[in-house]
């Protein structure tokens, strides 16, 4: 039985949380705005109405609401590294992409947004910023 390639993509979902490290952002919660796109896996049997084969994008929406609502996040960074785990759980899922946005961070702006992804085929490898960044540092002044 031959797979598909799909993509699922969740637009614009608002919610509530609490996020930033400033104490009028860490006492009262504020608009995000989520945008995911999961690329997965799909066979002849879901593309035929078999709900069982298909992948239940409700069930991931439902985890991403409650984890937003119920949580408490100083950066944006751990949102939305957060969701894209939530959202890159089952096997089949090959690629997600989570953009968070949260509207009236800046004075000037409409938002500021953060986007990460997950690529199942990659290698991901993190070194802490602060290692970063004394690295370019030293490469440039030396």
């Amino acid at each position: 039985m031959p797979n598909y390639a799909a993509v699922i993509r969740i637009t614009n979902l608002r919610l509530r949380t609490f996020i930033g490290f400033n104490p009028d952002e860490r006492a009262k919660q504020q608009d995000v705005v989520i945008n995911i796109e999961i690329h997965h896996q799909t066979n002849a049997a879901a593309l035929n109405d078999e709900v069982e084969h298909a992948l239940d994008y409700k069930v991931i929406t439902k985890q991403v609401i409650n984890h937003v609502e119920s949580g408490r996040f100083l950066l944006l960074e751990k949102l939305v590294h957060d969701l894209v785990g939530i959202c890159s759980q089952d096997p089949a899922v090959t690629r997600a992409l989570v953009t968070v946005d949260k509207p009236h961070a800046l004075r000037f702006a409409d938002s500021v947004s953060l986007t990460l992804s997950y690529d199942r085929d990659q290698e991901v490898t993190q070194e802490p910023l602060q290692s970063r960044t004394a690295e370019r540092h030293l490469s440039a002044t030396g």
